[in-house]
């Protein structure tokens, strides 16, 4: 599937900057990534687009489910092409968001849910800080 018809099937118009944003994010596998940088990726590219369109894009592609948003700390956001159920790693020292292999995690134990919902996702984040030096 290419990218107008992967948007036009979750609900999005393909607009020029839709489209080249989303060749930027899907063309070369899984990842994660910021608004930030895919706004320099953008750059980079001679896409002419602001940042605030990037912001939006990202949401508007979140919402549509092409994206999973990967929030750190409430300071720090990234944006996951992977929108299976999987879980994190963030290296705090390099700020890198990496994905834990698959059956790397069990999460047991999950309390019962309030009458009328259940649990539609579970978001793990090891956060991993640079070993002390041995002595």
């Amino acid at each position: 599937m290419n990218i107008s018809e992967k948007l036009r099937s979750a609900g999005l118009r393909p607009t020029r900057q839709r489209v080249a944003l989303a060749s930027l994010l899907f063309g070369s596998g899984d990842r994660h990534v910021t608004a930030e940088e895919l706004h320099e990726e953008a750059v980079q590219a001679d896409v002419p687009v602001s940042l605030a369109t990037v912001y939006n894009t990202l949401n508007q592609f979140t919402s549509a489910h092409l994206l999973r948003e990967v929030a750190i700390d409430g300071t720090k956001t990234y944006f996951d092409t992977n929108t299976s159920n999987h879980y994190h790693f963030y290296l705090e020292t390099a700020g890198e968001l990496v994905d834990i292999p698959g059956n790397g995690l069990e999460v047991l134990g999950l309390p019962t849910p309030p009458d009328g919902t259940v649990v539609s996702q579970i978001d793990v984040i090891v956060r991993l800080a640079d070993a002390p030096d041995a002595p």
